[in-house]
Protein backbone atom coordinates (compact mmCIF):
# COMPACT_ATOMS: atom_id res chain seq x y z
CA UNK A 1 0.00 0.00 0.00
CA UNK A 2 1.19 3.73 -0.89
CA UNK A 3 -0.02 6.87 0.89
CA UNK A 4 1.04 10.14 1.31
CA UNK A 5 1.56 12.34 4.46
CA UNK A 6 1.46 15.47 3.99
CA UNK A 7 2.13 18.11 6.27
CA UNK A 8 0.25 21.61 5.49
CA UNK A 9 0.64 25.16 5.81
CA UNK A 10 3.44 26.03 3.48
CA UNK A 11 2.50 28.41 0.35
CA UNK A 12 3.87 27.40 -2.53
CA UNK A 13 5.94 29.20 -4.48
CA UNK A 14 8.25 28.91 -7.45
CA UNK A 15 8.26 27.57 -11.08
CA UNK A 16 7.17 23.93 -12.09
CA UNK A 17 6.32 22.48 -15.57
CA UNK A 18 3.50 20.85 -16.94
CA UNK A 19 4.28 17.46 -18.27
CA UNK A 20 2.73 16.03 -21.44
CA UNK A 21 -0.86 15.27 -21.38
CA UNK A 22 -1.87 11.79 -20.61
CA UNK A 23 -5.02 12.15 -22.23
CA UNK A 24 -3.42 13.27 -25.60
CA UNK A 25 -0.81 10.71 -25.28
CA UNK A 26 -3.33 7.37 -24.64
CA UNK A 27 -5.18 7.95 -27.76
CA UNK A 28 -1.96 8.76 -30.16
CA UNK A 29 -0.07 5.90 -28.78
CA UNK A 30 -3.50 3.52 -29.65
CA UNK A 31 -2.82 5.60 -33.16
CA UNK A 32 0.43 3.88 -33.91
CA UNK A 33 -1.61 0.52 -34.12
CA UNK A 34 -3.02 2.15 -37.60
CA UNK A 35 0.08 1.47 -39.64
CA UNK A 36 3.31 -1.12 -39.32
CA UNK A 37 6.01 1.30 -39.41
CA UNK A 38 7.94 3.17 -36.29
CA UNK A 39 6.55 5.90 -34.46
CA UNK A 40 8.22 7.89 -31.77
CA UNK A 41 5.72 9.78 -29.54
CA UNK A 42 7.84 12.90 -27.42
CA UNK A 43 6.94 14.61 -24.14
CA UNK A 44 5.01 11.58 -22.85
CA UNK A 45 4.28 12.02 -19.11
CA UNK A 46 5.57 8.82 -17.05
CA UNK A 47 2.42 7.69 -16.11
CA UNK A 48 0.44 4.34 -14.77
CA UNK A 49 -1.61 4.70 -17.18
CA UNK A 50 0.76 5.47 -20.08
CA UNK A 51 2.40 1.85 -18.97
CA UNK A 52 -0.35 0.40 -18.99
CA UNK A 53 -1.27 1.44 -22.80
CA UNK A 54 2.22 0.78 -23.72
CA UNK A 55 1.35 -2.84 -21.74
CA UNK A 56 -1.73 -2.98 -24.09
CA UNK A 57 0.30 -2.47 -27.16
CA UNK A 58 2.69 -5.30 -26.07
CA UNK A 59 0.24 -7.67 -25.87
CA UNK A 60 -0.89 -7.31 -28.82
CA UNK A 61 2.30 -7.75 -30.40
CA UNK A 62 3.79 -4.48 -31.44
CA UNK A 63 7.54 -3.36 -30.04
CA UNK A 64 7.32 -0.67 -27.42
CA UNK A 65 10.59 0.97 -26.17
CA UNK A 66 10.77 4.35 -23.78
CA UNK A 67 14.23 6.53 -23.99
CA UNK A 68 13.03 9.49 -21.20
CA UNK A 69 9.99 11.40 -22.56
CA UNK A 70 10.39 9.52 -25.59
CA UNK A 71 8.28 6.16 -27.19
CA UNK A 72 9.05 3.87 -29.92
CA UNK A 73 6.42 2.13 -31.26
CA UNK A 74 6.60 -0.25 -34.31
CA UNK A 75 3.59 -2.03 -34.58
CA UNK A 76 4.45 -4.10 -37.86
CA UNK A 77 3.73 -7.53 -36.13
CA UNK A 78 0.11 -7.37 -34.91
CA UNK A 79 0.05 -11.07 -33.59
CA UNK A 80 -3.12 -10.36 -31.73
CA UNK A 81 -6.14 -8.74 -32.21
CA UNK A 82 -7.81 -9.35 -28.69
CA UNK A 83 -7.64 -7.52 -25.36
CA UNK A 84 -8.37 -8.99 -22.48
CA UNK A 85 -10.61 -8.63 -18.88
CA UNK A 86 -6.93 -8.09 -16.98
CA UNK A 87 -5.77 -5.38 -19.47
CA UNK A 88 -9.08 -4.05 -20.15
CA UNK A 89 -9.81 -3.07 -16.16
CA UNK A 90 -6.95 -1.81 -15.58
CA UNK A 91 -7.53 1.64 -17.42
CA UNK A 92 -10.61 2.76 -19.51
CA UNK A 93 -8.36 4.09 -22.13
CA UNK A 94 -7.40 0.72 -23.41
CA UNK A 95 -11.04 0.67 -25.66
CA UNK A 96 -8.68 3.25 -27.50
CA UNK A 97 -7.59 0.33 -29.72
CA UNK A 98 -10.59 -0.80 -31.00
CA UNK A 99 -10.59 2.01 -33.89
CA UNK A 100 -7.07 1.46 -35.15
CA UNK A 101 -7.02 -2.35 -35.28
CA UNK A 102 -10.78 -1.99 -37.07
CA UNK A 103 -9.29 0.11 -39.39
CA UNK A 104 -6.20 -1.57 -40.46
CA UNK A 105 -7.49 -5.24 -39.73
CA UNK A 106 -11.11 -5.05 -39.78
CA UNK A 107 -11.38 -6.78 -36.62
CA UNK A 108 -10.99 -6.44 -33.02
CA UNK A 109 -11.94 -8.23 -29.63
CA UNK A 110 -11.86 -6.80 -25.97
CA UNK A 111 -13.26 -7.21 -22.69
CA UNK A 112 -15.25 -4.46 -20.97
CA UNK A 113 -12.88 -1.71 -19.92
CA UNK A 114 -12.63 -0.60 -16.21
CA UNK A 115 -10.82 2.73 -14.90
CA UNK A 116 -12.09 5.10 -12.54
CA UNK A 117 -15.53 4.57 -10.49
CA UNK A 118 -16.81 8.02 -11.41
CA UNK A 119 -20.04 7.37 -12.89
CA UNK A 120 -21.72 5.53 -16.16
CA UNK A 121 -19.54 5.73 -19.73
CA UNK A 122 -21.12 3.22 -21.84
CA UNK A 123 -19.56 1.97 -24.93
CA UNK A 124 -22.78 2.50 -27.04
CA UNK A 125 -21.40 5.63 -28.48
CA UNK A 126 -18.45 4.19 -29.35
CA UNK A 127 -20.09 1.09 -31.40
CA UNK A 128 -22.37 3.02 -32.56
CA UNK A 129 -19.96 4.87 -34.99
CA UNK A 130 -18.24 1.67 -35.90
CA UNK A 131 -21.53 -0.26 -36.71
CA UNK A 132 -22.67 2.81 -39.09
CA UNK A 133 -18.89 2.73 -41.21
CA UNK A 134 -19.78 -0.97 -41.64
CA UNK A 135 -18.42 -2.80 -38.82
CA UNK A 136 -20.61 -5.99 -37.19
CA UNK A 137 -20.79 -5.54 -33.41
CA UNK A 138 -21.45 -8.55 -31.05
CA UNK A 139 -21.54 -8.44 -27.07
CA UNK A 140 -21.35 -11.98 -25.06
CA UNK A 141 -19.70 -13.03 -22.28
CA UNK A 142 -18.27 -9.81 -21.29
CA UNK A 143 -16.29 -8.94 -24.72
CA UNK A 144 -17.32 -6.87 -27.95
CA UNK A 145 -16.60 -8.37 -31.30
CA UNK A 146 -16.27 -5.81 -34.24
CA UNK A 147 -15.85 -7.08 -36.75
CA UNK A 148 -15.64 -5.32 -40.94
CA UNK A 149 -15.59 -6.95 -44.36
CA UNK A 150 -14.72 -3.25 -45.46
CA UNK A 151 -15.36 -0.06 -43.83
CA UNK A 152 -17.56 2.70 -45.60
CA UNK A 153 -17.70 6.74 -44.90
CA UNK A 154 -20.87 7.55 -43.13
CA UNK A 155 -22.36 10.45 -41.37
CA UNK A 156 -22.53 9.92 -37.34
CA UNK A 157 -24.56 12.79 -35.33
CA UNK A 158 -23.18 11.83 -31.40
CA UNK A 159 -25.72 12.19 -29.20
CA UNK A 160 -23.87 13.46 -26.54
CA UNK A 161 -20.04 14.89 -27.16
CA UNK A 162 -18.14 11.47 -25.91
CA UNK A 163 -14.58 12.26 -26.20
CA UNK A 164 -13.69 8.44 -26.25
CA UNK A 165 -16.18 7.67 -28.88
CA UNK A 166 -15.22 10.78 -31.53
CA UNK A 167 -11.50 9.18 -31.33
CA UNK A 168 -12.09 6.07 -31.87
CA UNK A 169 -14.73 6.61 -35.06
CA UNK A 170 -11.44 9.42 -35.93
CA UNK A 171 -9.11 6.27 -36.12
CA UNK A 172 -11.47 3.79 -37.56
CA UNK A 173 -12.41 6.00 -40.62
CA UNK A 174 -9.05 7.05 -41.31
CA UNK A 175 -8.63 3.93 -43.43
CA UNK A 176 -12.14 3.81 -44.39
CA UNK A 177 -13.75 3.78 -47.91
CA UNK A 178 -15.09 7.73 -48.75
CA UNK A 179 -15.72 10.55 -46.34
CA UNK A 180 -17.24 10.41 -42.59
CA UNK A 181 -18.75 13.29 -41.10
CA UNK A 182 -18.51 13.20 -37.09
CA UNK A 183 -21.53 15.91 -35.88
CA UNK A 184 -21.62 16.53 -32.49
CA UNK A 185 -18.22 15.04 -31.76
CA UNK A 186 -16.36 16.22 -28.65
CA UNK A 187 -14.32 19.43 -28.90
CA UNK A 188 -11.17 18.95 -26.61
CA UNK A 189 -7.58 19.74 -26.81
CA UNK A 190 -6.80 16.22 -26.82
CA UNK A 191 -8.58 15.67 -30.00
CA UNK A 192 -7.24 18.40 -32.10
CA UNK A 193 -3.83 16.69 -31.04
CA UNK A 194 -4.79 13.25 -32.12
CA UNK A 195 -6.43 15.10 -35.48
CA UNK A 196 -2.66 16.42 -36.02
CA UNK A 197 -0.47 13.20 -35.23
CA UNK A 198 -2.88 11.51 -37.94
CA UNK A 199 -2.71 14.09 -40.71
CA UNK A 200 1.31 13.91 -40.29
CA UNK A 201 0.71 10.08 -40.73
CA UNK A 202 -1.31 10.84 -44.15
CA UNK A 203 -4.60 10.88 -42.72
CA UNK A 204 -6.87 14.24 -44.14
CA UNK A 205 -8.66 15.17 -41.57
CA UNK A 206 -10.46 18.95 -40.85
CA UNK A 207 -12.78 20.48 -37.94
CA UNK A 208 -11.32 18.44 -34.69
CA UNK A 209 -12.09 21.37 -31.82
CA UNK A 210 -15.33 21.94 -33.32
CA UNK A 211 -18.18 19.80 -33.34
CA UNK A 212 -18.08 18.81 -36.94
CA UNK A 213 -14.82 16.61 -37.90
CA UNK A 214 -14.81 15.69 -41.49
CA UNK A 215 -11.86 12.59 -42.72
CA UNK A 216 -11.27 11.91 -46.09
CA UNK A 217 -10.32 7.76 -46.10
CA UNK A 218 -6.76 7.23 -47.42
CA UNK A 219 -5.37 4.26 -48.57
CA UNK A 220 -2.05 3.95 -46.38
CA UNK A 221 -0.15 5.83 -43.41
CA UNK A 222 3.71 6.61 -42.75
CA UNK A 223 5.21 6.84 -39.82
CA UNK A 224 6.52 10.57 -37.95
CA UNK A 225 7.71 11.38 -34.94
CA UNK A 226 5.25 13.91 -32.65
CA UNK A 227 5.35 16.08 -29.41
CA UNK A 228 1.91 15.54 -27.36
CA UNK A 229 0.34 19.14 -26.20
CA UNK A 230 0.93 19.90 -22.32
CA UNK A 231 -1.34 18.49 -19.60
CA UNK A 232 -4.10 20.89 -18.94
CA UNK A 233 -5.45 19.09 -16.17
CA UNK A 234 -1.60 18.46 -14.07
CA UNK A 235 -1.22 22.25 -15.19
CA UNK A 236 -4.49 23.79 -13.47
CA UNK A 237 -4.03 21.57 -10.31
CA UNK A 238 -0.81 23.17 -9.51
CA UNK A 239 -2.30 26.72 -10.45
CA UNK A 240 -5.14 25.93 -7.99
CA UNK A 241 -2.31 24.23 -5.06
CA UNK A 242 -0.91 28.19 -5.28
CA UNK A 243 -4.81 28.96 -4.58
CA UNK A 244 -4.94 27.24 -1.60
CA UNK A 245 -1.98 27.30 0.08
CA UNK A 246 -1.94 31.03 -0.43
CA UNK A 247 1.32 30.70 -2.54
CA UNK A 248 2.41 32.07 -5.84
CA UNK A 249 3.59 29.68 -8.94
CA UNK A 250 4.12 30.07 -12.63
CA UNK A 251 3.00 26.89 -14.68
CA UNK A 252 5.89 26.38 -18.01
CA UNK A 253 4.82 24.63 -20.74
CA UNK A 254 1.11 25.52 -20.86
CA UNK A 255 -1.18 26.73 -23.52
CA UNK A 256 -2.94 29.42 -21.82
CA UNK A 257 -5.95 29.05 -23.99
CA UNK A 258 -6.72 25.29 -22.79
CA UNK A 259 -7.18 26.50 -18.98
CA UNK A 260 -9.04 29.57 -19.62
CA UNK A 261 -12.60 28.03 -17.88
CA UNK A 262 -10.23 27.30 -14.68
CA UNK A 263 -8.50 30.94 -15.24
CA UNK A 264 -11.87 32.91 -15.29
CA UNK A 265 -13.36 30.67 -11.84
CA UNK A 266 -9.57 31.68 -10.26
CA UNK A 267 -9.53 35.34 -11.14
CA UNK A 268 -13.39 35.09 -10.02
CA UNK A 269 -12.29 33.90 -6.77
CA UNK A 270 -10.29 36.98 -6.58
CA UNK A 271 -6.44 35.55 -7.14
CA UNK A 272 -4.00 37.13 -9.66
CA UNK A 273 -3.86 35.41 -13.32
CA UNK A 274 -1.02 35.96 -15.37
CA UNK A 275 -0.77 34.24 -18.66
CA UNK A 276 2.08 34.19 -21.25
CA UNK A 277 2.67 32.78 -24.40
CA UNK A 278 3.78 28.94 -22.65
CA UNK A 279 3.29 29.80 -19.04
CA UNK A 280 0.47 30.52 -16.63
CA UNK A 281 1.09 32.43 -13.09
CA UNK A 282 -1.46 32.57 -9.76
CA UNK A 283 -0.70 34.62 -6.76
CA UNK A 284 -3.13 34.67 -4.07
CA UNK A 285 -3.76 37.66 -2.90
CA UNK A 286 -3.82 39.48 0.99
CA UNK A 287 -7.49 37.95 1.77
CA UNK A 288 -9.79 34.85 1.80
CA UNK A 289 -11.18 33.69 -1.97
CA UNK A 290 -14.63 34.36 -2.98
CA UNK A 291 -17.05 31.94 -3.18
CA UNK A 292 -17.79 30.88 -6.63
CA UNK A 293 -20.33 28.97 -8.84
CA UNK A 294 -19.23 26.16 -11.30
CA UNK A 295 -21.29 23.46 -13.84
CA UNK A 296 -18.99 21.16 -15.76
CA UNK A 297 -19.82 21.15 -18.99
CA UNK A 298 -17.74 19.34 -22.17
CA UNK A 299 -15.27 21.40 -23.66
CA UNK A 300 -15.19 24.24 -24.14
CA UNK A 301 -17.25 24.86 -20.63
CA UNK A 302 -15.32 23.64 -17.28
CA UNK A 303 -13.90 20.55 -16.85
CA UNK A 304 -15.01 17.75 -14.92
CA UNK A 305 -11.52 16.84 -14.22
CA UNK A 306 -11.01 20.06 -12.31
CA UNK A 307 -14.33 19.88 -10.18
CA UNK A 308 -13.01 18.28 -7.23
CA UNK A 309 -9.64 20.08 -7.20
CA UNK A 310 -11.80 23.52 -7.03
CA UNK A 311 -14.52 22.11 -4.74
CA UNK A 312 -11.19 21.88 -1.99
CA UNK A 313 -10.47 25.37 -2.63
CA UNK A 314 -14.06 26.38 -2.13
CA UNK A 315 -14.27 24.84 1.12
CA UNK A 316 -11.79 27.80 2.28
CA UNK A 317 -13.82 30.48 0.30
CA UNK A 318 -15.54 33.00 1.78
CA UNK A 319 -19.38 32.88 1.41
CA UNK A 320 -20.93 29.74 -0.23
CA UNK A 321 -20.20 28.09 -3.40
CA UNK A 322 -22.33 26.25 -5.62
CA UNK A 323 -20.93 23.33 -8.07
CA UNK A 324 -23.08 21.62 -10.52
CA UNK A 325 -21.44 18.19 -11.98
CA UNK A 326 -23.39 17.17 -15.80
CA UNK A 327 -20.68 14.92 -16.87
CA UNK A 328 -20.57 11.80 -14.48
CA UNK A 329 -23.00 11.18 -12.14
CA UNK A 330 -20.99 10.04 -9.64
CA UNK A 331 -17.75 12.31 -9.13
CA UNK A 332 -18.94 13.71 -5.79
CA UNK A 333 -16.60 10.83 -3.67
CA UNK A 334 -14.61 12.89 -2.22
CA UNK A 335 -17.10 14.93 -1.02
CA UNK A 336 -16.63 12.71 2.74
CA UNK A 337 -13.49 12.90 2.67
CA UNK A 338 -12.78 16.68 2.80
CA UNK A 339 -15.66 16.51 5.11
CA UNK A 340 -13.59 14.69 7.40
CA UNK A 341 -10.74 17.70 7.02
CA UNK A 342 -13.72 20.09 8.48
CA UNK A 343 -15.53 21.15 5.33
CA UNK A 344 -19.01 22.20 4.96
CA UNK A 345 -20.48 20.49 1.99
CA UNK A 346 -23.48 19.56 1.43
CA UNK A 347 -24.89 17.18 -1.48
CA UNK A 348 -28.46 17.31 -3.13
CA UNK A 349 -28.21 15.17 -6.18
CA UNK A 350 -25.73 16.50 -8.69
CA UNK A 351 -25.30 19.72 -6.83
CA UNK A 352 -22.76 20.33 -4.03
CA UNK A 353 -23.66 23.49 -1.75
CA UNK A 354 -19.90 24.39 0.14
CA UNK A 355 -20.36 26.83 2.91
CA UNK A 356 -16.61 28.21 3.12
CA UNK A 357 -14.54 27.36 6.53
CA UNK A 358 -11.83 29.53 7.79
CA UNK A 359 -9.65 26.57 8.29
CA UNK A 360 -9.31 22.62 7.13
CA UNK A 361 -7.98 20.14 9.65
CA UNK A 362 -5.83 17.22 8.78
CA UNK A 363 -7.16 13.52 8.65
CA UNK A 364 -6.54 10.05 7.17
CA UNK A 365 -8.30 10.26 3.71
CA UNK A 366 -8.76 7.79 1.15
CA UNK A 367 -8.45 8.56 -2.44
CA UNK A 368 -11.31 6.80 -4.72
CA UNK A 369 -10.15 8.16 -8.19
CA UNK A 370 -7.68 10.18 -9.87
CA UNK A 371 -8.79 13.53 -9.11
CA UNK A 372 -10.85 12.76 -6.18
CA UNK A 373 -7.09 12.18 -4.99
CA UNK A 374 -5.85 15.13 -6.16
CA UNK A 375 -8.71 17.41 -4.48
CA UNK A 376 -7.47 15.78 -1.42
CA UNK A 377 -3.65 16.29 -2.06
CA UNK A 378 -4.18 20.21 -2.65
CA UNK A 379 -6.45 19.95 0.72
CA UNK A 380 -3.58 18.68 3.07
CA UNK A 381 -1.57 21.17 1.50
CA UNK A 382 -3.49 23.76 3.04
CA UNK A 383 -4.79 22.25 6.24
CA UNK A 384 -3.10 22.26 9.86
CA UNK A 385 -1.27 19.40 10.87
CA UNK A 386 -0.97 16.27 9.25
CA UNK A 387 -2.77 14.47 6.59
CA UNK A 388 -2.47 11.14 5.23
CA UNK A 389 -3.70 10.25 1.58
CA UNK A 390 -4.46 6.62 1.35
CA UNK A 391 -5.31 5.15 -2.25
CA UNK A 392 -1.69 6.94 -4.28
CA UNK A 393 -2.34 4.25 -6.91
CA UNK A 394 -5.00 6.36 -8.52
CA UNK A 395 -2.75 9.67 -8.37
CA UNK A 396 -0.04 8.03 -9.84
CA UNK A 397 -2.14 6.87 -13.10
CA UNK A 398 -2.51 10.96 -14.01
CA UNK A 399 0.33 13.11 -12.10
CA UNK A 400 3.77 12.23 -13.02
CA UNK A 401 6.26 12.33 -9.55
CA UNK A 402 3.70 14.53 -7.81
CA UNK A 403 5.49 14.67 -4.37
CA UNK A 404 8.60 15.72 -5.82
CA UNK A 405 7.08 18.52 -7.97
CA UNK A 406 5.53 19.58 -5.14
CA UNK A 407 8.11 19.83 -2.62
CA UNK A 408 10.13 21.70 -5.13
CA UNK A 409 7.32 24.61 -4.52
CA UNK A 410 7.99 24.20 -0.90
CA UNK A 411 5.24 21.56 0.06
CA UNK A 412 5.94 18.81 2.67
CA UNK A 413 5.12 15.56 1.24
CA UNK A 414 6.21 12.19 1.51
CA UNK A 415 5.61 8.90 0.14
CA UNK A 416 5.45 5.98 2.27
CA UNK A 417 5.06 2.25 1.10
CA UNK A 418 4.22 -0.02 3.16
Amino acid sequence: MVRFFITGGNPLRGTVRASGSKNATLPILAACLLQGAPNVIQQVPALKDVTTMCDVLEYLGARVNREGDSIRVDATHIQSLEVGEDLMRRMRASNLVLGPLLGRFRRVRISHPGGCNIGSRPMNLHLKGLKALGARIEEKFGYITVEAGKLEGAEIHLDVPSVGATENIMMAAVLARGTTIIRNAAKEPEIVDLQNFLNRMGARIKGAGTDVIRIEGVKHLNSVEHAVIPDRIEAGTYLVAAAITGGDVTVTNVIPEHLEPVLAKLKEMGFLVETGDEHVRVAAQDRRPRAVDIKTLPHPGFPTDMQPQMMALACLAEGTSVITETVFENRFKHVSELRRMGADIKVEGQIAIIKGVERLTGAPVMATDLRAGAALVLAALAAENGTVVEGVEHIDRGYEKMEQKYTALGARIMRIST
